[in-house]
């Protein structure tokens, strides 16, 4: 199988899942190599998440690493399965692979927890709302650009939607509530779409009102998409230069504390809708 010239972050993951139950077992690359019936540097790209590894060799190679954990090694079996091709990739060449990356992370979460302090979250944004962010980019997008992401940033939203849609937990600071992004009925809409997305049973939507204070993390969007095993959860942050995924155990640890202290300082479901109502009363 030929190497995947630029693998996603799904594929990447699985790769390095798979060298570090390796090196967690002390086996080397050439002992594991040898044992699977690769050669050294095909492993290593397998390892990279340059090349697909069969659900098999997965099995074979977590005996060989005498990994017990059961439920982790399904998972990864799990990864290494060829899948669907994924609705993201009709966007591949044409917007950044970090987006794509982004909707597959989340098409794979059994539940999402996001904190947002500015924004509203991606997959509650009106598309409205959405495309005023986008005319506000640095350097300005070209509009068949913005077209695009819009499109991918709507799609992105099915994942709320269906007959088995995700849970979803989401914490927006009274700040974003007030960002008056395309102006006051754009706002005045989105903050209407938000009250409505709240009241389905599989959507939590809370808000830290101003007087909460201080808490970790203030500033920063974080979106944690929670695996099928704690193992695999996945992090994914905002820089200037694209989303940023993280899954080491204390990197995870500590998304999930500051998303943890963000829900207990935040206001109830219900709070939370009479906040936002009284927000966009006052447009």
């Amino acid at each position: 199988m030929a190497e995947r010239t630029s693998p996603t972050e799904r594929q990447r993951r699985l790769g390095s899942e798979i060298r570090k139950m390796r090196t967690a077992a002390g086996v080397s690359a050439e002992s594991a190599a040898q044992l699977l019936g690769l050669d050294r540097s095909r492993l290593s790209n397998i390892e990279q998440g340059q090349r697909a590894i069969s659900p098999e060799r997965v099995r074979a190679l977590a005996e060989v690493c005498r990994c017990l954990d059961e439920a982790y090694v399904a998972a990864l079996v799990g990864m290494a399965a060829p899948a669907r091709r994924g609705w993201w990739n009709r966007y591949r060449d044409t917007l950044p692979a970090g987006l794509l990356d982004i909707a597959e992370v989340e098409a794979h979460a059994l539940r999402m927890r996001t904190a947002h302090s500015v924004h509203i979250p991606g997959v509650l944004q009106t598309s409205d709302h959405a495309l005023a962010v986008f005319r506000v980019v640095v350097p300005a997008l070209p509009e068949h650009e913005v077209a695009l992401r819009l499109a991918h940033r709507m799609e992105r939203q099915q994942m709320l939607e269906g007959t088995a849609p995700q849970e979803y937990v989401g914490v927006v600071h009274e700040a974003a509530l007030r960002m008056q992004f395309g102006g006051r009925n754009v706002a005045r809409k989105q903050l209407d779409h938000l009250v409505t997305m709240s009241e389905r049973v599989h959507i939590t939507l809370r808000v830290i009102p101003f007087e909460a204070g201080a808490f970790p993390g203030a500033g920063q969007t974080v979106n944690y998409s929670e695996g099928p095993v704690p193992q695999l959860d996945t992090v994914q942050v905002d820089s200037t230069h694209g989303p940023e995924f993280l899954h080491g155990e204390s990197q995870l640890a500590k998304y999930r504390s500051h998303l943890d202290w963000m829900e207990r300082i935040a206001l109830s479901p219900a709070d939370s809708r009479d906040l936002i109502h009284t927000v966009a009363r006052n447009l």
